[in-house]
């Protein structure tokens, strides 16, 4: 195949949405970087900004976030100038932002070794709940920690998966490098705590946002992917609409609901966390609490959702990268537009 025959090619379906298909294809079969993470890099970034801007105040919560976000900014516009008239060159860096910041492969493998932890270790069990979730494990059985994993899947395929793809193709390189900053700020600051309050308000309001159509779409893939599981998509399109509402966040309850909902069992509870604050949520789904089988099944609805996911917004990220194009569609526009 000629150079000429690769640009062609490439025109046919735009640097965008093939970046975004190989990107995530490469973390379906690869996972995260093993060595010198690009999100690692952030977090020491972040957390070296956040000793020199933190004081008990929304104000300095927003200078926070802006001087953690304009580098990667930046980064993102340099790679889409870079791209310009150089459909290799875009689709290239599309595919290494996305496989950066896409996290679907190691979560759902997280999620099998957690079931298979809690039917051999459960102290090992665990230790391995900490990958996925905040909350205290010192006392949960394996019903807890298959429930707890299981609503981490659910909640983090919009997070790390579905919400990644979406500002990529709606955004380019410089939309999926700022959801994953924004919600990597989240995970850091974004807590309800003496310290973070104030400080964390704008990271966890920006990252809301980012996450409420992906949030949305999740539970729409959720449902439409249900016999995947063994579910039903009416039963679980039934359990979004009745119970998404009673999770307290505005996003995570649509995951949550879809995955309770396509693999038949009940989600929420009591949830302990750090420093022993208390957390009652709403009951999510009408059947048993989980067990170890429902935690792998949950980890199989998180591949096909990750699956359809790329094949729906690599589709959408060729129309609007070609639209915004010049060129004839030979390269990426610069889009300023994610946890």
């Amino acid at each position: 195949m000629t150079d000429h025959d690769h640009v062609h090619a490439l025109s046919l379906w735009g640097p965008r949405g093939w970046g975004l298909a190989v990107g995530s294809a490469v973390d379906a079969v690869l996972g995260d970087p093993q060595q010198h993470h690009p999100v690692a890099w952030f977090g020491s970034w972040a957390s070296a900004v956040e000793s020199r801007t933190y004081r008990d105040s929304r104000v300095a919560g927003v200078v926070h976030v802006v001087a953690c976000l304009a580098p990667v900014l930046a980064l993102g516009a340099a790679a889409e100038r870079a791209g310009r008239g150089r459909p290799v060159v875009a689709a290239g860096t599309m595919a290494l932002a996305t496989w950066a910041c896409v996290g679907g492969r190691n979560l759902a493998d997280t999620g099998v070794l957690l079931a298979d932890l809690t039917e051999t270790d459960l102290p090992a069990a665990r230790g391995r709940l900490g990958w996925l979730c905040g909350r205290l494990a010192d006392d949960l059985g394996p019903d807890e920690l298959c429930r707890a994993g299981i609503e981490s899947l659910a909640e983090n395929t919009a997070d790390a998966v579905v919400a990644s793809l979406f500002w990529g193709a709606v955004a380019g390189v410089p939309g999926v490098l700022a959801h994953r900053g924004i919600n990597t700020l989240d995970a850091m600051v974004g807590h309800h705590n003496e310290r973070y309050e104030n400080f964390g308000c704008l990271a966890a309001r920006l990252d809301d946002l980012a996450c409420w159509v992906p949030a949305r779409l999740t539970a729409v893939l959720g449902a439409l992917l249900a016999p995947v599981v063994g579910g039903s998509v009416r039963t679980t399109w039934r359990v979004v609409r009745r119970d998404a509402s009673n999770h307290p966040s505005p996003n995570g309850g649509w995951c949550e609901a879809a995955w309770a909902g396509a693999l038949g069992v009940q989600l929420g509870g009591r949830n302990v966390y750090p420093g022993g604050r208390v957390e009652v949520r709403g009951l999510l789904g009408d059947g048993p609490r989980p067990g170890a089988d429902d935690l792998r099944r949950a980890a199989r609805l998180n591949r096909a959702a990750q699956l359809a996911a790329t094949v729906l917004f690599a589709g959408v990220g060729s129309v609007v990268g070609k639209s915004g194009s010049t060129g004839g569609g030979q390269g990426s526009p610069v889009i300023h537009g994610r946890r």
